[in-house]
């Protein structure tokens, strides 16, 4: 009992001397405080199409202010001290020397919760982000987080002989995750090779773990395996970081560190790979390429016995027509349909969702030839893209009828009217089921 009311006394003054000390320190609030809301506003100057703001990029933004607090903050301040033999002075107190090494972990802590509590409320507040959805989701996702690259940071204290050797090997650390670890640069838009690179830096697992408290979002990697991912990571690196802490700067660093930094890093690699061979590390679709996830089970899914008949009301669909048109509007129409700038860019699901438009426009505004000009639509569809492609866009527009973006009028085309965004998701997809039912066969022509 009494070691540990000693262990306890000692750790609790200790972080109290530690966050004393960093908040007299000018550079230690910069690098704290100053950097992080730098790095929020600087994201909120970049991300402008978000709804609301800064929602999709929380966890981006959260993970590079634990990772330069925890991962180079602390173990710059660590060397700091031990060059000046502060800790070869600590290493003599009575106190346990766990509990002196434990207590500038948690003053850290306090210093990482309190940045990341000021960065959410500037972003609330500044940007209109909304505070987490799951207020203990994300509190257990800091703390991993938080956890993990302490961890890290320790490594790098006693590896590093030096305060530039810290920041020069934080930086080995710190650039990549920020560049390849879908720390900085979402990881969607990030080729494959890169996605898959990022499964072996704890950067990634931080990222989902933080973003998951404030949209609940569950991708290929889950929540619960990002958490257990970076308490693995941390755990791994506290005790190694432990083991090899330099109380004075006499001793350099030799091998016994740099087997120690190797173990650490080979953690990462064995979270890796697990992920990779349970599947989680596929490639994500970057934004409006959600339509290539639909598989055959869910197309599958659909029946085509209710719909409107192609001659009633609603969702007019004429039979084939002849060429040449009788109408010189039909003409011109099919003539524009190939360079109508909302069916050209790179994303045929897009294209796609944007010519089923074109034909919902001219049914809900009452074109005398609606039913020709949805005949020209399906014509242009399945002259213009690949079945596949066609096979999954459709079904995507049946079964996610709020997903992409829609076209709401086509003057270049000569469909004029503005037509209300909701009536247009609503009856789209009766469109697309029509023509997704003749491409699979299931709907006959006249």
């Amino acid at each position: 009992m009494t070691a540990t009311l000693a262990f306890l006394r000692g750790l609790g003054r200790h972080a109290w001397l530690s966050l004393r000390l960093n908040f007299r320190t000018p550079l230690a609030v910069a690098y704290g405080y100053l950097m992080p809301v730098l790095f929020l506003f600087g994201f909120g100057g970049i991300f402008r199409s978000g709804t609301p703001l800064l929602l999709a990029e929380i966890g981006q933004i959260l993970t590079i202010t634990i990772l330069g607090s925890a991962a180079i903050g602390l173990p710059t301040t660590l060397v700091a001290e031990r060059e000046r033999g502060v800790w070869r002075r600590y290493h003599l107190l009575p106190a346990p020397p766990a509990a002196l090494l434990g207590g500038a972990l948690v003053a850290r802590f306090v210093i990482v919760a309190s940045a990341v509590a000021l960065q959410l409320a500037l972003a609330h507040f500044v940007f209109g982000t909304p505070w987490p959805a799951q207020p203990a989701t994300f509190a257990l996702a800091v703390v991993a987080t938080t956890f993990a690259f302490l961890g890290l940071g320790l490594v790098i204290a006693a590896l590093a002989d030096g305060v530039p050797a810290v920041q020069a090997l934080g930086q080995c650390f710190f650039l990549p995750m920020i560049l390849l670890g879908g720390v900085g640069v979402p990881l969607a838009v990030l080729p494959d090779w890169a996605q898959r690179l990022a499964g072996f830096m704890p950067g990634r697992y931080a990222v989902v773990a933080l973003q998951g408290g404030f949209d609940g979002a569950r991708g290929p990697l889950g929540f619960g395996f990002a958490l257990l991912a970076l308490l693995f990571v941390g755990a791994a690196a506290t005790a190694i970081g432990t083991l090899l802490f330099r109380w004075d700067d006499f001793a350099r660093a030799g091998r016994r560190q740099r087997l120690g930094a190797a173990a650490a890093l080979a953690v990462w690699l064995v979270v890796g790979a697990i992920a990779a061979a349970t599947g989680r590390l596929r490639p994500l679709l970057p934004p409006g390429y959600e339509w290539r996830e639909i598989t055959d089970t869910q197309i599958a899914t659909l029946t085509y016995e209710n719909l409107p008949g192609d001659g009633e009301l609603v969702t007019r669909l004429a039979p084939p027509l002849a060429r040449p048109f009788a109408s010189a509007r039909l003409e011109s129409i099919a003539r524009r349909l190939p360079s109508w700038s909302g069916a050209r860019g790179d994303n045929p699901g897009e294209a796609i969702r944007h010519l089923v438009c074109v034909a919902t426009v001219a049914d809900l505004a009452q074109d005398p030839q609606e039913g020709e000009i949805a005949r020209l639509v399906y014509d242009h569809l399945r002259e213009t893209y690949a079945t596949e492609d066609l096979r999954r866009a459709l079904a995507w527009i049946v079964l996610c009828p709020d997903d992409g973006t829609v076209v709401t009028s086509a003057p270049a085309i000569g469909l004029r009217r503005e037509i209300d965004e909701n009536a247009i998701r609503n009856r789209a997809p009766l469109y697309a089921q029509k023509y997704l039912g003749r491409i699979l066969g299931e709907i006959r022509e006249p």
